[in-house]
Order: structure tokens, then sequence, then C-alpha cells
């Protein structure tokens, strides 16, 4: 799987339950659980962009407890108000004065049920859209629109929308995914992975994923430099099925869910022992690989478009590791890095650390 929507890594995959042994690789449940609309169902990529694409900023919240309630209190006044368009896509942000941890906010929401993700940032880019701060002055609560900070990293979960297919991707499923992103909006994002062989037979941990998988959250905590912004997404296409009043009732069932603290992650060496590991390739075959690779990079031969030289390590455990604390372990050791964690509801958690960074613009 390549991670996107600004990089292209190899990652590790880890279950998302603990096995009843150490050895046992096998199916993982999957309770029935809404994903919300799947945007790249038959015919999305023929229609046009969503009818309303808009950004909310609600005044500042002195603490994470109260911009929770703040997005509830909005929701609901947006409930009894609705949009009369038929399809749309609205975010809405609350501004918090204190930098929180996006790890450990994304640790808190112990819902296995409900999908999650999360981005680091490792450099800011030329590009990259800013997010509005809370003024520390005046007890925290004030707000100027003239203050902009850079994301540190975006921690997410449950869908808005999400955008998964089991063909390979297409011009279609992008044009399917980009109805609901706009450049009047840089903040809506989905973030996912696309397989970088989606015709070759999956193994049973990918069969979640499909050939590719993208996600808007409904509820995202973004870590700033020296704030946060605790924002909700809805969506909504009653060409796709899912009206308005689908939408909001699943969206105020999660931000009932969400918990306003943040749960302390172990970020030292994980307290586990290897039992077992198997490199695939074996490290000879794979120097012979290289090796040809070379050969062929050096003969300039005309075929080679992209060379990826990668080996499979998997590693059996005597206890289950827990991707978030994998997550934040690897981000204490790769300063220089890009950390993503992507996990659709009950499915085995993707987790990477690439120091490769490629960016695209829609």
């Amino acid at each position: 799987m390549a991670p996107s929507s600004s990089l292209y890594s190899s990652g590790r995959l880890l279950p998302s339950r603990m096995a009843s042994t150490p050895r046992l690789i096998g199916r993982w449940l999957r309770p029935s659980c809404s994903l919300a609309m799947n945007g790249c169902a038959a015919g999305a990529g023929d229609r046009g962009a969503v009818s309303l694409q808009e950004t909310r900023v609600l005044p500042a919240a002195s603490a994470p407890l109260e911009a929770v309630g703040q997005l509830r209190a909005a929701v609901a006044a947006l409930n009894a108000d609705p949009p009369a368009s038929s399809s749309g896509i609205i975010r809405i942000e609350v501004p918090i004065p204190q930098r929180g941890d996006a790890i450990e906010w994304l640790h808190a929401q112990r819902q296995s049920s409900l999908p999650r993700c999360f981005f680091s940032a490792r450099a800011p880019l030329p590009d990259t859209p800013a997010l509005a701060a809370a003024d520390s002055s005046n007890n925290g609560i004030g707000f100027h629109k003239e203050q902009w900070e850079q994301p540190v990293s975006v921690a997410g979960v449950g869908s808005a929308v999400f955008f998964r297919g089991t063909d390979p991707f297409s011009l279609r499923d992008w044009r399917a995914i980009k109805r609901f992103l706009s450049r009047d909006c840089p903040l809506i994002r989905a973030y996912g992975a696309i397989r970088f062989d989606a015709t070759s037979d999956a193994s049973v941990e990918w069969e979640d994923y499909g050939a590719f998988y993208f996600v808007v959250p409904q509820v995202e905590f973004n870590e700033l430099e020296e704030s946060s912004v605790l924002a909700t997404t809805i969506a909504w296409d009653d060409s796709l099925s899912w009206t308005w009043r689908s939408a909001v009732e699943e969206l105020q069932s999660t931000l009932h869910k969400i918990s306003p603290s943040s749960a302390k992650v172990n970020r030292s060496t994980l307290q586990t022992a290897i039992i077992n590991l198997n490199h695939v390739p074996t490290k000879a075959s794979w120097d012979l690989a290289v090796t040809k690779a070379l050969q062929m990079i050096k003969g300039r031969q005309t075929e080679l478009v992209k060379v990826v030289l990668a080996r499979c390590s998997r590693y059996i455990t005597d206890t289950r590791i827990d991707p978030l604390e994998l997550l934040a372990c690897l981000k204490v050791e790769g300063q220089n890095a890009y950390q993503f964690c992507i996990q659709p509801p009950d499915a085995p958690a993707f987790v990477g650390n690439s120091s490769n960074y490629f960016t695209g613009s829609t």
C-alpha cells in the first residue's frame, strides 16, 4: 500500500485485536459497523462536485472539553435548520489555545468500531494551508483571523465519507474523491492509501483496504505549533443514498463518543518480545535483486520506469502491539521522518515511518 494524500512509503500492518495465541494469523473479527457512505459508489465519478462545500470557524474554546461541547451544539443548531442542498460537505472548527498531542488524543478515543487515522508533518511545505489559531490573550478565548499556524500532525476518527474499491484506482475514482474536496476548503482532506499492485491477490490482512481506501474523518484533532484545533465534518449525498438525516445522526452518535481528554502513550521501547521473524524475500535473494536492478539502471534500459526494492518482514510477538504505541515510538525515533497510521473499522492498522514525502495537488 502507498499511503497518501502526501506520501509514498512502506509500512507495518498490525492486528487491531489480540489473537487467541501469539501464532494465530487469520481473519480478524469484523463486527457490523456503519462506514457512512462510499463516495466511490457506481457512477459517483461521473457526477460534478457536491452542491455545498463550506468551512465554519467557531469562537475559540478554553479547553478541549469546551470545544467538544461547542461542536455538539453547532451540529444540533445546524440540524435544526438543515441545508436545502441535496449533497454537500461542511467542516466546523474550534480553535484551542493550548497545544495538545494528536497521538494522545487519538489514544483516548477507544471506540474500536470507528475508523481512525494519523498523519504527521515533517516540515512545512510552501503550499501547506495553515489553520486559524486561538489567541492566548484574554484568558485564551480571543480569536484573530490574522493568526495562523502550520499543522504539526492530524488525528481523525469516524468517517464522514470514505472511498474504497476493489478494482485498481482509476481516474473515475479520483474524480469521485475530488467531488468532496475544494480549494476553498483546503483542510477538508481524504487520508488513505493505494495498493502498489491492485491486480495481484491481496493477503487476508489487507481485505478491509480493498485496492484503495481513503477517508474524510468525522472528527479531527489538529496539533499546531502552539495551539490546537478540534474539527468535525459532515457529508451527505442523496444520489448515494446517504441523506442529510443519515449523516447528521451518524455524526451526533460519534460526537457523543468523543473523549475530550488525552491518554498518555508509551513512547519508550515496546514491552514485547519477538518469538519468530521471517523475511520475504530472504536477504540473499534481495541482494541479488538489488544487484540486477543496479545493472539495469547502469545499462540505461529504456523499459525501466521505476524501481522499488522492498522486503516483507513478518514478526510474531508474545504480546499484542498497540498500533498507537508503535506510532509514538516511531515519532520519537524518526524526528526527520513522516509517520502515519490508517485503520478501517475493526481492521488491522497500517503504520509507517517514511523518510519519503511525495506531494501532489488537485
